[in-house]
């Protein structure tokens, strides 16, 4: 079985475009998590894959099949939204089986009344039953078909609605922020099943999120969208580690990745505020060192700093600080025990692996280290 495909794919609303080319592919049984802000065009695209919104150019393969200039109901695809979506006067049972009796049953088969005596009706409303049973089973619905949605709380209600989207067994999943309305357990928890029924299902699945956290929990590979266009696709340790643009960098991890403007000389030698670091990149000019928080060390000598404040975070300690010369604001991760060696006065330096360091250059882009220094630490 094969996946999606998408084809250079363009999108404008009036004057402003939306989608600029995209271009990318989703494998049969693979989980991929489209991340991104608010407006940058990700929940367009998947509206797109699902036939709700058309394509202004390009083009999109289902299973092998070109879909482009199908209709939705054409594209065997599987959507769950953030809002759920559910009828109200039906009861989850009948709520889940709405997309089978769409498909086994005609127009006059799914009347009320006369439908139960139309020639045929009893043997597909049986296998109806059967199957939606047995998806309210996986998802902990068993118990719940007889209510109504207005009697279900938030995380049942997404469950209903991922009932529904699982019981057609289609080419491919299509979720939109379906976990947005849950309080924080519940997300979890529900990540943990959504991971389930997708490897259950063994299809495409296609997962929008502005959580970094879900996208990089839950995904085989993250695409990164931003202003319409995907940054990098990658599995998601290689997404946090080896970022290639400064903007996949700042929005991947939490807190949000160090960054110091830096300067390369003739001979590639990188210094911030006119202190070398260790490094030498290909090119020169500005340039932007990028430093993760946890690899952020106190130190005897190094980066000049300010501590300004300190968050307890349990697991972990952060503290705020800002560079002496310049006033970049920096954060440094700790575990609790070490609040110990932070000095009593706010004055500090801190070093860092030079092996764990990240250069971009003037445009954005992955700068290539081309040696470091042979201590993992910053030369002063």
């Amino acid at each position: 079985m094969q996946g999606i495909a998408i084809d250079r794919l363009a999108k404008r609303f009036g004057g402003t475009t939306v989608l600029r080319g995209i271009s990318l592919e989703v494998a049969a049984g693979e989980f991929l998590a489209l991340v991104g802000p608010s407006g940058c065009g990700k929940s367009t695209l998947l509206r797109s894959i699902a036939g709700i919104e058309h394509a202004d150019s390009g083009t999109i393969r289902i299973g092998g099949q070109d879909v482009t200039g199908l209709r939705p109901s054409q594209r065997d695809v599987a959507m769950v939204f953030q809002s759920y979506a559910l009828y109200p006067h039906l009861t989850v049972e009948e709520n889940i089986a709405v997309p089978l009796a769409m498909r086994r049953l005609s127009a006059m088969q799914r009347l009320p009344l006369i439908g139960g005596w139309m020639p045929g009706p009893a043997t597909a409303r049986d296998s109806i039953t059967h199957d939606v049973r047995q998806a309210a089973n996986a998802l902990g619905l068993g118990n719940l078909l007889s209510r109504r949605p207005g009697q279900l709380s938030g995380g049942q209600r997404q469950r209903v609605a991922l009932a529904r989207a699982i019981v057609r067994r289609p080419a491919a999943f299509l979720m939109d922020e379906p976990l947005s309305n849950l309080d924080a357990s519940l997300r979890v928890q529900t990540r943990r099943e959504i991971v389930a029924i997708h490897r259950a299902a063994g299809v495409a699945t296609v997962y929008v999120t502005h959580d970094q956290s879900e996208a990089l929990t839950m995904a085989d590979r993250v695409a990164v969208m931003q202003a319409g266009e995907i940054l990098q696709v990658a599995p998601p340790a290689e997404i946090y580690a080896d970022p290639q643009d400064l903007r996949v960098a700042t929005f991947i991890g939490s807190p949000r990745i160090n960054t110091l403007p830096a300067e390369a000389d003739a001979e590639g030698v990188l210094r911030v505020a006119g202190q070398a670091v260790g490094l030498r990149v290909a090119g020169s000019g500005a340039m932007t060192l990028a430093i993760r928080p946890e690899d952020l060390q106190p130190a005897g000598t190094g980066i000049p700093a300010r501590m300004e404040t300190v968050e307890f975070l349990g697991e972990s300690l952060l503290v705020h600080l800002r560079h002496a010369t310049t006033g970049t604001p920096l954060v440094l991760r700790l575990a609790p025990e070490d609040r110990e060696t932070l000095p009593p006065q706010g004055e500090l330096s801190l070093r860092f692996p030079v092996d764990r360091a990240l250069v971009f250059g003037a445009d954005g882009k992955r700068a290539a280290v081309r040696s470091m220094a042979p201590e993992a630490v910053l030369v002063g």
